[in-house]
């Protein structure tokens, strides 16, 4: 295949997965403003016409930011591929003459460094102007610029180590680089379930035992039924940020924890707050995480290996205007070239997280005796989070790892 004919083919997969995902967004939105102000069968205790209206503007509004992002996004990434700035940024690296991985960080840098700008104003729309003008957004500019200055540093040391592990493999490892690549990458995955609780989330929140001893009493003795160990109950100030509301078991080995936003705590009952840890206890008792973390990394095989046949495929690099074949520059490509394969992997994702739902879910009847309080929580997160109660089935079949609202709680309902 010559690259001319590579690269029309790149572009037309890309386009089908953009057009796809845009008619997606459109198809929700669509319905939403159809049947928005219908009150689900259920749901009459939880949500009036206002709170519906409130739904709808909201559903409404960010979908029709985010594709906007989206295209913008995608638009600036075809921009760079065609227009012939990546070679002119690959000679002016090795202009320099610099070491291999270096030369390979900074060239990676420049592509992230302009997507960082080009998302900086579209962040701060969202969070100043959407999520506030909905009631989410509490969160100050200056907080806002010190999470947004944690956050480079963090990722940059972070991927820009793991990076330059990568380059060293790809360049001294030999054939079987490939192999030590993936190995690099699942044990820095690890170690970052492992690390992430309890060094890098307390830079940004404060985590403390909940106030009340009831609670906290009542989910320790959840724990203690369901078999797990957990190194505490904490409550999050995700208040500072935002008043949406939310639960997370997190954490691996020593370092599992149970974390509650404090604008939960405020919200929900002791047997609602119980129903939601019972919930994600069963994601782990079912063994959710190890099971999606054997998928990645079968799939990250799977992609490590295919890059190391295609690293030095010469169409890769003429297709996009390069004459030399940097290693550096082949793995940003083939990093590319991937998203349209990941657009026809989202659906199966997808359900294999509804399906993690239901059986977390069903967790909830085994380990409390009822669901009823874990449907009524859910209801009372719907109508605080705003959350849309009539998505399209095409789009919450391509992109919800949740089963809709609607059918989940009509289940809970059914089984309590």
């Amino acid at each position: 295949m010559t690259g001319k004919c590579f690269l029309i083919a790149f572009i037309v997969a890309f386009g089908a997965a953009v057009v796809i995902r845009l008619a997606l967004a459109v198809l929700n939105i669509r319905r939403l403003r159809e049947r928005g102000a219908e009150i689900p069968r259920g749901f009459e205790d939880a949500v009036d016409g206002a709170v519906l209206s409130r739904m709808r503007a909201y559903t409404v509004d960010s979908s029709r930011f985010g594709a906007i992002a989206a295209l913008l996004d995608n638009g600036f990434l075809l921009l760079i591929l065609l227009s012939g700035l990546l070679p002119w940024h690959c000679r002016l690296v090795e202009s320099f003459n610099w070491p291999f991985i270096v030369s390979g960080l900074l060239f990676m840098a420049g592509p992230a460094a302009a997507g960082f700008l080009l998302n900086l104003p579209l962040d701060l729309y969202d969070t100043f102007v959407i999520e506030r003008r909905h009631g989410f957004s509490t969160i100050t500019a200056k907080l806002w610029i010190t999470d947004l200055l944690k956050g480079l540093v963090i990722s940059s040391v972070l991927i820009g180590g793991l990076l330059a592990i990568l380059l060293a493999l790809v360049r001294y490892a030999g054939p079987s680089w490939w192999l030590w690549a993936w190995l690099a990458l699942a044990v820095f995955q690890l170690v970052l379930l492992w690390l992430a609780p309890v060094v890098i989330a307390p830079l940004f929140n404060t985590f403390k035992p909940i106030d009340s001893k009831d609670v906290s009493e009542r989910l320790t003795a959840l724990m203690e039924k369901a078999g797990l160990k957990s190194r505490g109950v904490y409550s999050m100030d995700a208040g500072k940020r935002s008043a949406k509301k939310n639960a997370y078991f997190t954490g691996l080995g020593r370092s599992k924890r149970i974390v509650l936003f404090d604008t939960l705590l405020s919200s929900q009952t002791a047997d609602e707050i119980a129903a939601i840890l019972a919930h994600e206890i069963g994601h782990w008792k079912r063994k959710h995480l190890l099971k999606q973390l054997i998928i990645m990394e079968a799939i990250s095989l799977v992609l490590f290996y295919a890059a190391s046949r295609l690293l030095d495929w010469d169409t890769l690099f003429t297709a996009f205007g390069f004459t030399e074949k940097p290693a550096y520059v082949g793995l940003f490509l083939l990093s590319v070239l991937a998203q349209p394969l990941f657009f026809l992997i989202r659906p199966a994702a997808s359900a294999m997280g509804r399906r993690f739902e239901a059986e977390a879910d069903d967790y909830v009847r085994r380990l409390e005796g009822t669901t009823i309080h874990l449907a009524t929580a859910l209801k009372k997160l719907a109508r605080d989070n705003l959350a849309n109660l009539h998505p399209h089935p095409l789009y919450a079949w391509y992109h919800s790892s949740h089963p809709p609202l609607v059918e989940r709680v009509a289940r809970l309902e059914r089984e309590f």
